[in-house]
């Protein structure tokens, strides 16, 4: 990745803080756009992966919405220039706060994930004045294949609405006024790679969309979500995810008939690669046990994955050497879960030594925290290094 092929030119900036690589952004974002639009996909990209302005100016350059979880999401994409018409407000939880600032801006649609929520929308809707678009999130019970953490699909998940309760909104719909259906919405969870949960996907929205076809409904587009991954074990030898299978997935295996739009919500993707958090190797020890333990100057405050959810990103000495020592990697916090990685072989680590925790460009900043009374990471990027 980049922070080796610059390692010394790393040394002057303080620890921790986010690398990003914009020429693998940009190589990235043109692999997106270039096999999406071989099928006519728009394509969203998920902020809540990384909301970074200067991520968010490449993306936009390419042409790609966005898809946002929050009503900050939202304001964050307007204030970077998206078009309100390319913003979608997905989330299961919408406060009325955030449902009228995204009203006033007329975004393209909300994605809604219960009856109530429908009834709220249509509600402050009317207080508004105003007709809005939504979109129905429906759980399609898709076995997601990843961690449980981050399975949206399923049928006791919290995301969407039940296929059980459709009969009700049917019965509802000629009373709200003030929302307009005109869409599907799934999402089966993150982190998949294996391309035949995708397939799943198609064969269980085709039989929604028969079902709501054949009840009455009329629907403009469908947005099959993202969820795409990334190869966080060999970054080096899969910088870009396969676009072109994952695409030609949708083009082979769902079937809606013509004229109907279908929208994608992609977001580690597209910036998970491109970024890595650097950290300088404070002290070292061994435990009772005879393990070799190193301590860096980033933590779960930094990069919380690890932590969350056992996460696993690859490590590497930038200052190199031949011999090789197998270490526990802990981070500052005060939590016995602030580990990075245990049993991993590296180079000799000293104190001051910079490593690098690879494929952090998605969910590493966006959820950094100042647990600890830590500070906020920085952010370099490489077409500002300065020679």
């Amino acid at each position: 990745m980049l922070s080796k092929t610059i390692a010394d030119r790393l040394k002057g900036f303080e620890t921790p803080f986010y690398l990003y690589d914009i020429d693998l952004l940009r190589r990235t974002l043109r692999a997106c756009a270039d096999e999406s639009s071989r099928y006519g996909y728009r394509v969203h990209y998920a902020i809540k992966a990384n909301y970074d302005p200067r991520i968010l100016e490449e993306i936009r350059s390419f042409g790609l919405g966005i898809d946002a979880v929050s009503g900050n999401e939202v304001r964050r994409g307007i204030e970077c220039g998206f078009p309100a018409r390319d913003i979608v407000y997905a989330g299961v939880g919408k406060s009325d706060k955030e449902i009228r600032y995204s009203i006033e801006q007329d975004i393209f649609a909300f994605n809604c994930e219960s009856f109530h929520e429908l009834e709220i929308i249509d509600g402050i809707a009317a207080d508004m004045g105003r007709k809005v678009r939504v979109a129905l999130r429906i759980n399609p019970d898709v076995d997601p294949k990843t961690h449980k953490y981050i399975s949206t699909g399923q049928a006791d998940s919290k995301f969407g609405i039940s296929y059980t309760e459709i009969d009700r909104i049917r019965e509802r719909m000629p009373q709200w006024k003030n929302i307009e259906i005109v869409g599907l919405h799934f999402h089966v969870g993150s982190q998949i790679v294996d391309l035949s949960v995708f397939a799943k996907l198609c064969e269980r929205v085709n039989e929604l969309w028969a079902w709501f076809a054949d009840s009455g409904f009329r629907f403009s587009y469908v947005n099959v979500g993202g969820g795409l991954g990334i190869n966080y074990g060999d970054p080096e030898g899969e910088p870009i995810p396969d676009f072109a299978g994952y695409f030609a997935v949708f083009r082979e295996h769902l079937h809606l008939g013509p004229g109907v739009e279908v929208h994608f919500e992609l977001g580690r993707s597209i910036v998970g690669q491109c970024g890595e958090l650097i950290s300088r190797v404070l002290f070292h020890k061994t435990t009772a046990s005879g393990k070799r333990v190193a301590i860096v100057d980033a933590s779960m405050t930094e990069l919380l994955r690890p932590a969350l959810y056992q996460a696993r990103h690859a490590i590497e000495n930038l200052s190199g050497g031949d011999k090789r020592e197998t270490y526990i990697i802990g981070g500052t916090v005060c939590e016995s879960s602030d580990i990075f990685a245990r049993d991993l072989e590296l180079p000799v680590l000293h104190r001051g030594d910079l490593v690098s925790l690879k494929s952090a460009g998605a969910y590493g900043a966006a959820m950094a925290s100042t647990y600890n009374l830590h500070d906020l990471p920085g952010a370099v990027y490489s077409d500002r290094l300065t020679e």
